[in-house]
């Protein structure tokens, strides 16, 4: 015990707390100095599915400790390049936004006046959900950021209209993102198979100029042809639902759907828009850790995911700087 010494620890997964990718705990999500700050939406008071996704957050957190940011980055041997230089972004944790049971609207409204609390100090909102109810508060919360588009990736559309008087559920956020002034249009990736929403809907969708790509189409056509084609704006959010994924590689989550994409289509998709455009806010969505395997594969893939978007869009701002 004499030589036990914490003045260089090697802080590995299994050690400390599991914040996302061993990163700087904020308690203070006022005074945040970080470039981006990760947020827990631990709600699924909105899911038609199999519930679970309130428990997403920590089940991404514990599959993130697999790895961290470092000085120097974290090398990446096909793309020849570091990610993520610890010297250069600072990413923290700011813990999860608190959870009404039973509350709908102030779970929500906690969760948009977090994200404008993030976005006010100018770092970058990662948001872990959640069913994707949650996507539509935190682009509330990026109002402040001006006019942007959206990238959506997911099976299924989300535009359904109200059922029985309830808008804000998990099948119809884009559908409310679609009404927020600020938001141009939505590029739909990885619609497919049987959903909620029906003909009349992808119409409404198309005519607010949304574009819409099923898996095989994005096959088919390509990424690079898709966004040419669509025209991201300068700034645009990502809201990713981890069933866009094939349920073989992520079988834990409320409406898992084969045909999806797998890791490497995902990360080809990712960076293309991570690379394009300004990236300024993600939405990680529909992780349901109670379906997942003993090695938590669905929240190591979603972690995975989050980190491979986060490390193309900060390489393009050094590019840049």
């Amino acid at each position: 015990m004499d030589n036990y010494s914490l003045q260089k620890p090697l802080n590995m997964a299994p050690t400390g707390i599991a914040t996302f990718a061993k990163s700087d705990l904020a308690t203070d999500i006022y005074h945040l100095n970080a470039d981006v700050a990760v947020l827990g939406a631990p709600f699924d008071l909105a899911i038609q599915g199999r519930t679970g996704c309130r428990l997403g957050p920590r089940g991404i957190r514990l599959g993130s400790t697999r790895f961290t940011y470092k000085k120097g980055g974290t090398y990446d041997s096909e793309r020849k390049q570091y990610y993520m230089d610890a010297r250069r972004w600072h990413v923290v944790d700011c813990g999860d936004v608190d959870y009404i049971p039973g509350d709908l609207k102030g779970t929500m409204a906690n969760l948009e006046s977090a994200v404008s609390i993030i976005q006010k100090q100018g770092a970058l909102p990662v948001v872990l959900g959640g069913d994707c109810a949650v996507d539509f508060p935190v682009l509330q919360g990026l109002e402040g950021i001006g006019n942007f588009d959206i990238v959506h990736i997911d099976a299924h559309l989300d535009w359904t209209k109200p059922l029985d008087g309830q808008k804000f559920f998990n099948g119809s956020p884009m559908r409310n993102a679609a009404g927020l002034p600020y938001v141009g249009r939505i590029l739909h990736l990885g619609v497919r198979g049987i959903g909620s929403s029906g003909p009349d809907d992808f119409e409404e969708a198309r005519e607010h100029g949304d574009q819409i790509y099923s898996c095989r189409d994005v096959r088919r056509l390509g990424i690079d042809r898709i966004l040419k084609e669509f025209g991201l704006a300068k700034q645009f959010v990502v809201c990713f639902d981890i069933d866009a994924m094939d349920a073989v590689y992520a079988p834990a989550t409320g409406s898992p759907m084969f045909g999806g994409f797998n890791y490497d289509e995902a990360v080809d998709i990712l960076e293309a828009i991570g690379s394009s455009s300004d990236l300024k806010g993600i939405v990680m969505t529909e992780v349901a850790p109670p379906f997942d395997d003993i090695g938590g594969t669905t929240g190591y893939l979603a972690a995975r995911l989050i980190s491979d978007l986060l490390g193309f869009a900060m390489k393009r701002k050094e590019a840049l700087r």
